[in-house]
């Protein structure tokens, strides 16, 4: 099990790592050994996963998952196989993690009466200001 928080913990079965060959610079190592790492992870089908955590990391998150429901989670960062593995599992359970925080509701406010005041003497300042300028003669 991979603890998230204390409310959720995904199991290991539920996560699926395919190693690939990474690209950019490495020479004759990045020819050879396959260390960037492509994890997947079922958002529909997960067991670990409450409702509310799965809508939210579907709408977090909807950049990264195929229409099937599947989360692609790539790391290509390091040279290391391991490393790239716990990077990409890192941000899995940091996603996860933001998924499970309960957005907070917004209370509609209004304006005070003084910042009402504001605005509309600075709108007067400005009014008097343009009618002032006048219009400009042309040099015929």
């Amino acid at each position: 099990m991979i603890p998230v928080n204390d409310r959720v913990s995904l199991g290991e079965e539920e996560i699926a790592c395919e190693f690939v060959r990474s690209s950019g610079p490495g020479g004759q190592h990045v020819n050879k050994v396959s260390t960037a790492v492509q994890l997947r992870f079922d958002v529909l089908n997960s067991q670990s996963l409450p409702e509310d955590v799965r809508t939210r990391l579907m709408r977090i998150a909807r950049n990264k998952i195929s229409t099937a429901g599947i989360l692609l989670i790539d790391s290509r960062g390091t040279r290391s196989q391991l490393k790239n593995r716990e990077e990409a599992l890192t941000r899995l359970v940091r996603l996860i993690d933001l998924a499970c925080q309960k957005p907070k509701l917004r209370k509609n406010t209004k304006p005070s009466l003084a910042a009402k005041q504001r605005r509309l003497d600075s709108k007067k300042i400005r009014s008097r200001r343009k009618q002032v300028r006048g219009k400009v003669s042309s040099w015929d």
